[in-house]
């Protein structure tokens, strides 16, 4: 009998950005120079389109995933990432009107930080790892968690539920 490990609250913050901590606002949402020549407008971008692709840049590492309200970013992490562009903050909130935007960044960030999307093989070796942890733990949310982690180490874009 199968038994519903998160509740519906809590399977919708699983795919919300969380709340970004001051190490984690340093670490992952501080853009390199090579970063920044990649949402270059240079590339024919707007505003909106470099901060967006600046906050998917940065939430793939960090998180392991983009979430698809990409304007609901932590606002700290936004207004960093705006100062490092020289835009408003503000733009974000016209970012990816157009699905389809969302989704070729999304693929132009992954294959720029070496990332991938998950293929059979990756799931394969998940469930080896997984199944490694659970002869240890038997708790189903630090299993979770320890997937995540193995997916961002793994760079493998954390599949949706």
């Amino acid at each position: 009998m199968a038994t519903q490990v998160f509740t519906e609250q809590e399977l919708e913050g699983l795919r919300r950005f969380p709340e970004i901590s001051r190490d984690e606002l340093f670490r992952f949402f501080t853009l390199s120079a090579s970063d920044l020549a990649f949402v270059d407008p240079g590339r024919g971008r707007g505003p909106a389109d470099r901060l967006g692709v600046a906050v998917t840049l940065c939430a793939l590492p960090w998180i392991g995933f983009v979430p698809a309200d990409v304007s609901s970013a932590p606002k700290v992490a936004v207004q960093r990432l705006a100062d490092q562009l020289g835009v408003e903050p503000s733009v974000l909130r016209m970012y990816g009107r157009r699905a389809k935007t969302r989704t070729d960044h999304l693929r132009l960030v992954s294959k720029y930080l070496g990332w991938r999307v998950p293929a059979t093989m990756e799931f394969k070796e998940l469930d080896e790892f997984l199944l490694a942890r659970a002869m240890e733990h038997d708790s189903p949310t630090l299993l979770f968690r320890m997937a995540c982690e193995y997916l961002v180490t793994a760079r493998v874009i954390r599949p949706g539920r």
